[in-house]
């Protein structure tokens, strides 16, 4: 029996085209720089905007011709440091991937015009960004977290056809319901005192008043943003250098919910139309709720949940256990999936 099936499978594999059959990555292949100028794997991708020509910022781990990934950072406004965890489990899988700095962010070009920070136009730019990668349906993996969720859940919607498969990292696919679960459930776990303070110097606009970190960091970020002891460097780096006018404009100035130009956005409806593989990450302790999270699993329509029950926001640092081992396993049981099925 065990015969007949490897038979089978080998015949299957045989006559499946090329592009599927790509061999995974050697060693040296996976670390090999065929470029003529070696920059580290960066490179700046020109992008047509309506307000004029700009450059975001890229840079490649590895090379696989079957699963390469593109990491959409959240924010809006944040950067690809918030990723730096990646790079200690994916290369030693042969699994590469992508750091992208989106219009406005990190290293990428920083214009002022607020028209530009429309998720629709966001959605555009990650479509230039795919092709001047390369990136195609045999091999391109969509990685959102956070904002970049949102981003990764418009993209998919319309230009899915382009997708092996998509990761939403950490984000609901509502923000109505999102500040629903911070207000309801988040919010009533915290100290009384606490959150009323919190909602005093929201009410007289007082965000960047020292006390309002000072209260934010014990209560809610070190609970359900970032739940290790001493934060990463990356992470501390990351938000050093947060474009606060891209991330107030779109998500607002308040921790407890958005209020900026994401306030309305909700794709439950259009969920089922997401036919690419799909997978769903979320955690016990995140600001998104974990219970959302797998019920978005559950509405597109080949997903797959991943809890991380020790992580919170931030999971691929304080839940790297069970993030990085659900990703990798999801990564290598689509990628077969796929091939034997072109």
């Amino acid at each position: 029996m065990r015969r007949t099936l490897l038979l089978t499978l080998a015949c299957l594999l045989g006559a499946l085209p090329l592009a599927a059959q790509a061999a995974p990555p050697t060693l040296r292949t996976y670390f090999a720089d065929t470029s003529k100028l070696k920059e580290g794997g960066v490179k700046l991708i020109p992008i047509r905007t309506p307000k004029g020509p700009f450059k975001v910022w890229t840079k490649r781990f590895g090379h696989n011709p079957r699963i390469k990934v593109l990491l959409l950072h959240g924010g809006p406004g944040g950067s690809h440091e918030a990723f730096e965890s990646f790079e200690g489990f994916l290369p030693p899988e042969g699994i590469e991937f992508i750091y992208y700095d989106q219009l406005g962010s990190g290293n990428s070009d920083q214009p002022k015009d607020k028209d530009l920070w429309t998720t629709a136009r966001f959605v555009e730019e990650v479509e230039q960004v795919r092709v001047a990668l390369g990136l195609n349906r045999n091999n391109f993996y969509l990685l959102g977290h956070s904002w970049g969720g949102i981003l990764a859940a418009e993209y998919a919607l319309k230009y899915g056809v382009n997708l092996k498969g998509l990761v939403i990292s950490n984000m609901m696919m509502s923000i109505p319901d999102y500040n629903r679960y911070a207000e309801q459930v988040l919010a009533k776990q915290m100290d009384p005192a606490v959150v009323r303070e919190i909602k005093a110097l929201e009410a007289a606009g007082k965000y960047e008043d020292p006390r309002y970190f000072e209260l934010l960091l014990p209560h809610y970020y070190a609970k359900h943003l970032c739940r290790l002891p001493q934060w990463p460097d990356a992470i501390n780096r990351m938000f050093g250098r947060l474009n606060k006018e891209v991330y107030v404009l779109m998500q607002g100035p308040s921790e407890f919910g958005a209020s900026g130009r994401l306030e309305q956005w909700d794709r439950k409806a259009d969920l089922p139309k997401l036919a690419m593989p799909t997978l769903v990450i979320g955690a016990t302790h995140d600001t998104m709720d974990p219970a959302h999270m797998k019920w978005v699993a559950g509405q597109v329509q080949r997903g797959s949940f991943l809890l991380c029950p020790d992580g919170s926001h931030c999971a691929m640092w304080d839940d790297q256990s069970h993030y990085f081992p659900g990703l990798l396993a999801w990564l290598k049981r689509t990628d077969a999936t796929q091939s034997l099925s072109r």
